[in-house]
C-alpha cells in the first residue's frame, strides 16, 4: 500500500479545483485498468486468431490437392491488405528442366500496436508437392502454433528477410526445380494479426529439348494439338451435317438450323482454345485469344442448353410453339448460363489467390448443376404427354416411335451429364500430373459422342424410321403402350 501511495503522489499544484488527491488517485486507477483490460483483449483476439490459424491452413492445403493445374501464363498481380496465413498461387506439373521465378516488390506489412514488430523469416515463398501434404498437415495436427517454413517437406523459396531495405522492399530471384514432381506454390505469414500488401510476378515453365520454354504444365503440354484435332473433327460434322440438310432441305425444320449454329460455336470455341494454350505455351500470355474463348464458350454454352431443351420439347419438329412452363425453362436457364459463365472466367483469369476464388467455383459448381436438372424437365414433360395422347388418338404405333425416341434421348443426356461432370472430374484428381490432358481428351470425346447421337436420332430425313411406321406394327404397339412398365 505504502509503494502504490509513493507511485501515486501528485502535486497539488496539479489538482483540480474541487478535487482531492485521493479523487485524482481513483481516476487514474480506473484509467489504467481500462488500459490493462484493453490489452488484455487484444491478446485473446490473437489468440483465437491463431487457434483459427490450422484450420484455415488444413483446409487450404486439402482443397489445393483437387485444384487443376493453372495455365501458368506469366502472372502479375497486387496482394493489399490480406492477412490470410497462406495463399495459394499456383500449381505446375515440372519436369527436370523445370524453372519458376518469383519477384516480389512494394512489400509492406501491416501490424496493430498491440502485436510486436514481426519477424521477417516468419513470412515468405514455398514450394510443396501432393507428397508433401500429408506430412505437413500431420505436424500441424500435433503443433497447432508450426509454421510451414519450418517443415523439412517443403521447397523453401525466400523469406521477407531477404527483401531488400525499405522503400524498395522488393526481391526477385529464379530457382531450378531438379526433382520434377507437380508442386504448388504458397506464400505464407505465420505472424498471426498482420496484413500484406505487395506486388507479385510469378512465372513457371519447363525447358524443352532444343532450350525453348513451354509455360504450360507437363501435363497439359498436349492440349493445343488435342484442341486442333478436335476442331477439325467438328469442322468436318459440320460439312455433313449441312449436306444432309441440303439432301432433304424439304424436311428441315428451324431446330435443324440451330443444330447447325451449335456445331459451328462448337468448332469455333475449340480452334480458340487451341490457339489461346498454343500462345501461353510459347509465349507465356494467351495474346487476346483468351477474350475470344470465353466469347464462343459462352454462346456454345446457351446454344447447347438451348438445343437440348428445344428437342426435348418437340418444338419444330412436332409443334410449332412453346408452351409456358417450356418457355420458363428457358428464362431460367440461358440466365444461369450467362452467371455461370461469369463465375467461369473468374476462376480461369484469375486464381486461388484472390479472397473469393473459393466462392466463385461453388457458384459455377451450383448453377451447373441447377441448369442440369432444368433441361431434363422439358423431355420428361414429352415423355408423359405422349404416353396420355397415345390412349386417344389410335396411332399406337407412331405414339410408341416417339415415346422410345424421346427415352433413348433422355438416357443419352443422362449418361452426356453424368460423364463430364463426375467421371471427367474423378479423372483429373486420380490422373498423375503428366497425364492431365487425358482428362481433357476424355471430355471432348463424350462431348463429340453425345453431338453425333443426338444430331443422328433428330436428323431430317423424309422417311423418318420413329415417325412414319408400316400398319402391321398398331397391334404390337398397343400392347406396348398398354403395358405399365414404359416408363423413366
Amino acid at each position: 500500500r505504502i509503494s502504490r501511495l509513493r507511485d501515486g503522489v501528485v502535486s497539488l499544484g496539479s489538482l483540480k479545483s474541487g478535487q482531492t488527491p485521493f479523487s485524482f488517485l481513483q481516476r487514474k486507477s480506473q484509467s489504467q485498468k481500462k488500459k490493462h483490460e484493453k490489452h488484455r483483449l487484444s491478446t485473446l483476439r490473437l489468440r483465437r486468431k491463431m487457434t483459427r490459424l490450422p484450420l484455415f491452413v488444413v483446409v487450404l492445403l486439402f482443397a489445393a490437392s483437387f485444384i487443376p493445374p493453372m495455365t501458368a501464363e506469366i502472372k502479375s498481380l497486387t496482394i493489399s491488405d490480406d492477412s490470410r496465413p497462406m495463399i495459394l498461387f499456383e500449381k505446375f506439373g515440372f519436369t527436370q528442366s523445370g524453372h519458376v521465378s518469383v519477384s516480389v516488390s512494394s512489400v509492406s506489412v501491416a501490424s496493430p500496436s498491440a502485436v510486436p514488430i514481426p519477424d521477417p523469416s516468419r513470412l515468405g515463398f514455398f514450394l510443396m508437392s501432393e507428397e508433401s501434404l500429408l506430412q505437413v498437415l500431420l505436424e500441424i495436427q500435433q503443433n497447432p502454433n508450426f509454421c510451414v517454413l519450418d517443415s523439412p517437406y517443403v521447397l523453401h523459396l525466400f523469406t521477407f528477410r531477404d527483401l531488400s531495405p525499405p522503400p524498395g522492399s522488393k526481391y526477385e530471384h529464379l530457382y531450378p526445380v531438379t526433382s520434377p514432381n507437380e508442386y504448388s506454390l504458397f506464400f505464407v505469414n505465420c505472424v498471426p494479426g498482420t496484413s500484406i500488401s505487395m506486388k507479385v510476378r510469378t512465372e513457371m515453365y519447363n525447358l524443352d529439348p532444343n532450350g525453348s520454354k513451354d509455360y504450360l504444365p507437363v501435363g497439359s503440354t498436349r492440349l493445343p494439338g488435342l484442341y486442333l484435332f478436335f476442331f477439325l473433327s467438328y469442322l468436318a460434322f459440320l460439312g455433313l451435317w449441312g449436306y444432309v440438310c441440303w439432301v432433304n432441305k424439304g424436311v428441315v425444320h428451324r431446330i435443324h438450323v440451330l443444330m447447325a449454329a451449335l456445331l459451328l460455336m462448337k468448332a469455333l470455341n475449340l480452334i480458340c482454345a487451341a490457339e489461346d494454350k498454343h500462345y501461353v505455351k510459347v509465349t507465356g500470355t494467351p495474346h487476346g485469344w483468351d477474350v475470344l474463348f470465353y466469347i464462343f464458350q459462352f454462346i456454345r454454352v446457351v446454344l447447347l442448353f438451348t438445343v437440348i431443351v428445344l428437342i426435348g420439347t418437340g418444338w419444330s419438329f412436332l409443334k410449332p410453339f412453346l408452351q409456358e412452363k417450356e418457355k420458363n425453362v428457358l428464362m431460367v436457364v440461358v440466365p444461369l448460363q450467362v452467371l455461370a459463365n461469369i463465375a467461369s472466367i473468374v476462376i480461369g483469369e484469375t486464381g486461388p489467390f484472390i479472397k473469393d476464388w473459393v466462392t466463385w467455383n461453388q457458384i459455377f459448381l451450383l448453377v451447373d448443376i441447377v441448369c442440369c436438372c432444368a433441361i431434363l424437365f422439358p423431355i420428361v414433360w414429352s415423355i408423359r404427354s405422349l404416353r396420355e395422347t397415345s390412349k386417344t388418338d389410335g396411332k399406337a404405333a407412331r405414339n410408341l416411335a416417339k415415346l422410345t425416341l424421346f427415352r433413348q434421348f433422355y438416357i443419352v443426356v443422362i449418361g452426356y451429364l453424368y460423364f463430364t461432370r463426375i467421371v471427367v472430374f474423378a479423372l483429373k484428381t486420380i490422373a498423375a500430373y503428366k497425364y492431365q490432358w487425358v482428362s481433357n481428351a476424355a471430355e471432348e470425346i463424350a462431348s463429340l459422342a453425345f453431338y453425333m447421337l443426338m444430331f443422328y436420332m433428330f436428323r431430317p430425313v423424309e422417311k423418318n424410321e420413329y415417325f412414319v411406321l408400316d400398319e402391321e406394327d398398331e397391334e404390337a404397339a398397343e400392347l406396348a403402350l398398354k403395358e405399365d412398365d414404359f416408363e423413366l
